[in-house]
């Protein structure tokens, strides 16, 4: 498995949480109500685009409206592949957080 950053994760995640409101700036907005830190557009659509190359998501430019002044809405869905590596990643955390009971006890103090 190779894993995802922590950004590409969020996104993948929002997408899933989005569905079919899953445009670029309606995840951006979505992550910045979750984690508190608004992204720079490029700090959005970089990642968005290297999961589409990747082939955790699908891609799709919605036709441009008057009030967007001709640049198309880009719309982002999931697919299998990015399905699995959400789940991959999942596991990954787990066994990484599986930690011996005192460790876990340190960690609580903190």
């Amino acid at each position: 498995m190779t894993p995802i950053s922590r950004t590409e994760e969020m996104l993948l995640l929002m997408v899933c949480k989005l569905q079919e409101d899953a445009y670029a700036m309606q995840i951006r907005e979505g992550v910045k109500e979750v984690t508190g830190k608004l992204y720079s557009i490029g700090g959005i659509y970089v990642p968005l685009d290297r999961l589409v190359l990747k082939g955790y998501l699908e891609m799709q430019d919605i036709e441009s409206t008057e009030d967007r002044m001709g640049r198309p809405r880009r719309k982002f869905k999931i697919t299998g592949e990015g399905l699995r590596i959400l789940k991959e990643t999942r596991q990954l955390e787990q066994a990484m957080w599986n930690l011996p009971e005192d460790v876990l006890e340190k960690i609580k103090l903190v």
